[in-house]
């Protein structure tokens, strides 16, 4: 069951407010959810520090927390990965690049962001430091000396879990749990050549950590990311998270973060077609980032429903959006199709019927909350991961590919939007979200920590 706590203003006369550290990687998708998490501990008048990369300054500012900057050996700009880690446009999409990324992006900044802690500790002895669990710089701290000579390490996850598992597939490709023993000696399988391949990445970091004296602790490939905080926070539903019986007592799954509804933006001209209900709403989105191609994905989905009686909202996520994507369909938009460049989601969810997404992981659980129903085709970082879960928790389909036919969207999309079954599941997972209160539940972890409790 979810974490309850009692109101902030009978804890905090009963207890010293904290000192918090909050940290992330500098991507716009890792600060976002932590500053959420900083300006909510900031509101209850905690006293905050978030570390991160220098352009999320006026963000924090904004947050109403402080700001520190970390070093530029471990600042980047996540826009232009290419520009920031040469060579890596070199490589195909696939294993290759993801273990460039897991070298260059996760590993070699550690030291760095390690040093940065220990630095901004001591000009602000933190009672916590909660961290982004891709800073993997924060663990040293708690590798490195006991709990009473420390401050507490919460880790939060803010993709789907990594925590490796005799229950679950390796992480990455978006290979779902098989039941029964015979899925799980798939699994085993699946692990072990994971790991044979993985095994060269596995000595490197272990000689990462070991240059600033600490030793990864023994089990199986990556679980130290989730095993080493004293907490970790994973920002999810158990319906949407696949179940590990193995996991560590201190992993939790509290729910994910409400989104803000952005009352003072200026609505489309035709919203109103939003809103009368008139015909069902499909909404598609590639995100905030992924979105230079917008032939990946948003242009397929509309080709594939200009001629069928839905409303179609392309939030493009980009100034120039609605005339790239005009300029993609050979000028001009279907009747059918409204193009923007910014829509303010959490006021369009409660009226869409189906949301084509390429699985951001904060985007999907967003539309889930609002109990609407997905068609996910995504195959970059994480997101086969996102897609896998989808349709793993019969809330939506997985095209198993980051740019699918026209063809293959249409049919998913009317599959959805025919099958009340997927609409159904949304709705109850949209309740079980609505039972968490993850601000509240990071708050009482806090507190405790300030009555000596952490």
């Amino acid at each position: 069951m979810p974490a309850r706590s009692r109101t902030h203003r009978a804890r905090t006369q009963e207890s010293p407010l904290s000192r918090i550290i909050t940290t992330a990687l500098p991507a716009h998708g890792h600060v976002s959810p932590l500053l959420a998490i900083s300006a909510d501990l900031a509101a209850r008048g905690h006293e905050v520090v978030f570390l991160g990369g220098a352009r999320f300054a006026p963000a924090a500012e904004r947050a109403g927390v402080r700001f520190a900057a970390l070093p530029a050996e471990a600042d980047w700009d996540d826009r232009d990965l290419d520009a920031s880690f040469p060579g890596r446009a070199d490589l195909p999409p696939g294993p290759a690049r993801i273990a460039f990324d897991v070298q260059h992006v996760f590993l070699d900044p550690i030291p760095y962001q390690y040093r940065a802690l220990l630095a901004l500790l001591e000009d602000f002895p933190a009672d916590a430091v909660i961290a982004d669990a891709f800073v993997q710089g924060a663990l040293p701290l708690a590798l490195s000396r006991p709990r009473a000579e420390r401050p507490a390490l919460i880790g939060v996850g803010i993709s789907p879990s990594m925590l490796p598992s005799v229950d679950t597939a390796p992480f990455g490709p978006g290979v779902p749990p098989l039941p029964g023993e015979e899925g799980r000696a798939r699994m085993r399988e699946l692990r072990e050549e994971a790991d044979r391949r993985g095994e060269p990445l596995q000595r490197y970091a272990e000689k990462v950590f070991a240059g600033v004296g600490v030793r990864l602790p023994e089990g199986p490939r990556g679980r130290a990311q989730v095993a080493v905080p004293d907490v970790f926070l994973q920002l999810t539903v158990p319906g949407f998270e696949y179940p590990r019986s193995d996991a560590p007592a201190s992993y939790r799954l509290i729910g994910a973060l409400p989104g803000n509804v952005d009352e003072d933006r200026p609505l489309p001209e035709w919203w109103d077609e939003v809103t009368d209900g008139g015909r069902p709403v499909v909404a598609v989105t590639q995100g905030t980032l992924a979105n230079d191609d917008l032939g990946e994905l948003v242009a397929p989905t509309v080709g594939a429903l200009a001629e069928r009686d839905v409303l179609v909202v392309a939030a493009t996520a980009r100034p120039d959006g609605p005339r790239a994507l005009a300029e993609l369909l050979g000028g001009s938009l279907p009747d059918n199709v409204r193009a923007a460049g910014y829509v303010p989601f959490d006021r369009l969810l409660p009226h869409t019927d189906v949301l084509v997404s390429n699985g951001g992981y904060g985007g999907v659980q967003a539309a889930l909350r609002y109990g609407v129903p997905l068609v996910v085709a995504g195959a970059s970082e994480d997101k086969p991961e996102v897609a896998a879960r989808v349709q793993w928790a019969g809330v939506g389909l997985d095209l198993c590919t980051g740019r699918p036919a026209p063809e293959a969207v249409g049919r998913a999309v009317e599959r959805v939007l025919g099958d009340g079954r997927f609409r159904e599941r949304a709705r109850a997972l949209g309740a079980e979200f609505a039972e968490y209160r993850p601000f509240d539940t990071i708050a009482e972890l806090v507190e405790s920590l300030g009555r000596g409790d952490g």
